[in-house]
């Protein structure tokens, strides 16, 4: 099953806490800190393949969790550092944030990385608080949350040719007779439920990536059939190949049929019609599509390359795709731009201090909450290093500013504190 579309959560792996940890040796009875650093959480990172062309293993699981990295342990040793996880796509993947839809990172390339979740700073252990005034310090500091994110992967497959046209006109019997690709190929509508790929080869050096896109009828671009699912992979084309039945065997228009095709493509994205485009007359084989050429090449003969032929037969193909190799070779691809920029949010401040809706004077922000779970209560010195912080971070120059005084009840990350100085 082709799957070009996946929401996930990605979840970095929290920093090990800091060790509280003492010397204790045989002739060192009075050993000092030895506490060690907790270990950086593991992080999220995606990677293209070229192995993969579809998002299929998103379709299931949905949320990706690096692991933590480990606790710091005595004798000054490290934590473990958490493993990164890696998340394999298919080259050309988007990847979107959820909630604004901007685009992160356009993955076009083979083997390009992004770390889409950074894993969490492990905590410090207590030997890194021992100063000049603090010898022997029974605190260490908790490791940081790790990044934690909704997005979005959109695959663009990245062809340099596009075939485009209404089904059943012999797009997918096209692609099987000029390159490696074996399509699935009936005489019904909506044969191809999904992108195609092939190696187009005309020698050495001479060769390029053909697709064929699915489920293009009328309305496509508004949500109707599957085409919309599918105009998409269109954008990243140089080229496109306009396939038209010239033998109107089911009773359809030639040009009718041409501009029905045009507006769909220019409703999805008007740039799409800036792109150069060949038309291919086909079915030439069956008797009445002398008639269908004419029409054609006399409404749209002066703006667009006509090519008449017959897949079935291979006639005029090859010459064909001779004329669509030049084209790809003189053609540059325009930069892509996206409808929505994604900018970086900015990051939330450490501490916040502020008198909330019930008129308690709060202190919060991720500082306060790494402080908060970096302290020991019922330690005189942690609790010393905690006061130490808020007064050097001017949490409670701030408090008094806004009116608290000694004894007033002070809301910090959700816990009471009583106010003095």
């Amino acid at each position: 099953m082709f799957i070009d579309k996946a929401h996930i959560n990605v979840q970095a792996g929290k920093g090990g806490d800091g060790a509280v940890a003492w010397r204790r040796e045989k002739f060192e009875p009075a050993g000092g800190p030895h506490g060690g650093d907790g270990g950086r959480g593991g992080s999220v990172i995606i990677k293209t393949d070229t192995g993969i062309h579809t998002l299929m293993d998103f379709r299931y699981k949905r949320k990706y969790k690096a692991p933590n990295g480990e606790n710091g342990m005595s004798k000054l040793k490290y934590g473990a550092k958490g493993e990164d996880i890696i998340l394999k796509v298919p080259v050309g993947t988007l990847v979107k944030d959820e909630e604004s839809g901007g685009v992160i990172v356009d993955l076009n390339k083979p083997n390009m990385e992004y770390i889409i979740a950074k894993g969490g700073r492990g905590g410090r252990g207590n030997a890194k608080f021992k100063n000049s005034t603090r010898q022997a310090p029974s605190f260490a500091e908790a490791g940081n949350l790790g990044e934690n994110r909704d997005i979005v992967l959109e695959l663009k497959m990245l062809a340099d040719v596009g075939l485009v046209g209404f089904p059943n006109v012999g797009k997918s019997t096209l692609l099987s007779v000029v390159s490696n690709a074996r399509p699935k190929i009936a005489n019904y509508h909506f044969t191809t439920l999904e992108p195609n790929l092939g190696v187009v080869s005309l020698g050495p050096e001479e060769s390029f990536v053909l697709a064929d896109i699915p489920g293009l009828i009328e309305g496509a671009s508004e949500g109707i059939g599957l085409g919309d699912e599918f105009l998409r992979h269109i954008e990243r084309t140089k080229v496109l190949i306009h396939v038209i039945d010239a033998s109107g065997s089911e009773g359809r228009d030639p040009i009718s049929d041409f501009y029905k095709i045009m507006d769909e493509l220019k409703g999805y994205n008007e740039k799409l019609m800036e792109k150069p485009m060949v038309i291919f007359m086909n079915k030439m084989d069956i008797p009445g599509s002398e008639e269908g050429l004419k029409k054609v090449t006399e409404e749209l003969g002066d703006k667009y390359e006509i090519f008449s032929g017959s897949v079935a037969t291979t006639k005029n193909v090859d010459k064909l795709m001779k004329y669509v190799l030049h084209l790809v070779n003189t053609t540059e691809l325009e930069e892509e731009t996206y409808d929505i920029e994604y900018i970086e949010p900015e990051r939330e401040e450490g501490i916040k201090v502020y008198v909330n809706s019930y008129g308690e004077y709060t202190v919060d922000g991720p500082y306060i909450d790494k402080l908060l779970r970096s302290t020991n209560f019922d330690d005189r010195d942690s609790v010393r290093y905690f006061q130490e912080n808020l007064s050097k971070n001017g949490v409670i120059d701030k408090l008094r500013e806004l009116g608290a005084t000694d004894d007033d009840t002070v809301i910090i990350g959700g816990f009471e504190f009583e106010f003095f100085k």
